[in-house]
């Protein structure tokens, strides 16, 4: 994959579903990409790769480096070079988007991939803690989701944002995973504050999409349609 160009395994429409029994491993994800997010097989955590390591996000708190077989039902991933870095100050999860309209103008039909490197004043995560039963839908999942809040962290953020018409393909808006800077908790970023301090803000504009789509039964079984609410509430 080239430089800042995205690559995406399966379909959030498909996790809605519940399709996440397999997937591409660990490995492969790597050679996509240096900087991403997704989930595990069974949705069992969330996943944020950062500088080349793919961590899983557990429900319980704790956090792994994945191991080079572990399968991945879905992922983003880029080759991430910043085109823009900036100290910014990040009020609440909804300054993340005002912030890229303001450095990175007329891209609302973009894609736009991120990092924030600093210190959270507060910073809220959840965790999917996996399917109970075969095709469990995240919409359900969602509503047992382990959910942490943390106050003077130090970590980094991996994110995109999506434009509202690929809904259901991607996650539109703002989609992010927070990792500590001890590598041990993160999730799901629901919502975040840096209070008064500065933290670093790296972005690269996105134009150019891969998409693979996984060719198992379950998948092609699987009746994919967006759901806006859904998703939205699942989301954060």
């Amino acid at each position: 994959m080239a430089t800042n160009s995205i690559y995406q395994y399966s379909l959030v429409n498909a996790l809605m579903s519940g399709v996440s029994s397999q997937g591409i491993t660990t490995s492969r994800l790597l050679e996509k990409g240096n900087h991403g997010l997704g989930t595990f097989v069974r949705m069992n955590g969330e996943l944020i790769l950062l500088d080349g390591t793919i961590y899983q996000l557990q429900a319980g708190g704790q956090v792994r480096i994945a191991d080079p077989n572990d399968e991945i039902p879905y992922a983003i991933a880029t080759h991430f070079e910043p085109q823009q870095t900036h100290a910014v100050k990040l009020e609440t999860k909804t300054s993340v988007d005002d912030t890229l309209e303001t450095f990175a103008k007329q891209t609302n039909n973009l894609f736009v991939s991120y990092r924030v490197d600093g210190v959270f004043r507060s910073i809220k995560c959840r965790t999917v803690k996996g399917q109970e039963y075969d095709n469990q839908p995240l919409s359900e999942l969602g509503k047992t989701q382990a959910v942490a809040d943390y106050e003077n962290i130090k970590g980094t953020i991996v994110g995109y944002r999506v434009p509202e018409i690929w809904q259901g393909i991607f996650v539109a808006g703002e989609h992010m995973h927070f990792i500590s800077e001890k590598r041990d908790v993160g999730g799901h970023v629901l919502e975040l504050s840096t209070g008064g301090s500065e933290v670093q803000l790296g972005l690269a504009v996105i134009k150019d999409i891969h998409i693979e789509l996984p060719t198992s039964a379950n998948f092609n079984a699987a009746i994919l349609k967006t759901d806006d609410q859904g998703l939205k509430s699942v989301e954060g």
